[in-house]
């Protein structure tokens, strides 16, 4: 199955149908959902990393259970925005995971997702290092999926 851009992927998407959003990393892949409005990303679980087949199926439960309809992954962009081995390896896993659970997807930029996470929940919400280790991968797959929200919302440009 095909990765599709921001707009074609909102596009593709039923009415009430959400989006979910993963942040993976190497030992955990934080979970976001959108409401049914497609406006507000929320953090939803995180996820031990295991094999391909072991997570689509814990993430296929998620699926069945909030309707979702399409799936946006963080793309780990080197930080001068080109693709390297860490892209290349998150958009093969996301072709792989979109087929096994029959859903479309789609990639976003995640560079410094869980940086900004981490600031915040330090700085604002004064959380300790074990705490911040518990909700910094879902609030990271909010963020990103929250980026992607708001790029998807935006006018598809014109093509003369």
């Amino acid at each position: 199955m095909p990765l599709f851009n921001p707009h074609d992927l909102r596009n593709l998407l039923q009415s009430g149908q959400r989006v979910l959003g993963l942040d993976p990393g190497s030992k955990t892949i934080g979970v976001a959902l959108t409401d049914v409005s497609l406006m507000l990303a929320s953090p939803l679980i995180g996820l031990k990393r295991r094999k391909l087949g072991e997570n689509a199926q814990e993430l296929a439960k998620i699926v069945r259970a909030q309707d979702v309809g399409a799936l946006v992954v963080g793309l780990p962009l080197s930080l001068d925005g080109s693709f390297g081995p860490a892209a290349r390896a998150a958009s093969d896993w996301t072709q792989a995971l979109s087929e096994k659970l029959g859903i479309p997807a789609g990639l976003w930029d995640e560079r410094l997702s869980s940086s900004a996470v981490n600031r915040f929940l330090i700085k604002d919400a004064d959380m300790t290092r074990g705490r911040r280790a518990e909700v910094v991968d879902k609030m990271a797959a909010a963020y990103m999926l929250q980026g992607w929200l708001d790029a998807s919302r935006l006018e598809a440009p014109e093509i003369f």
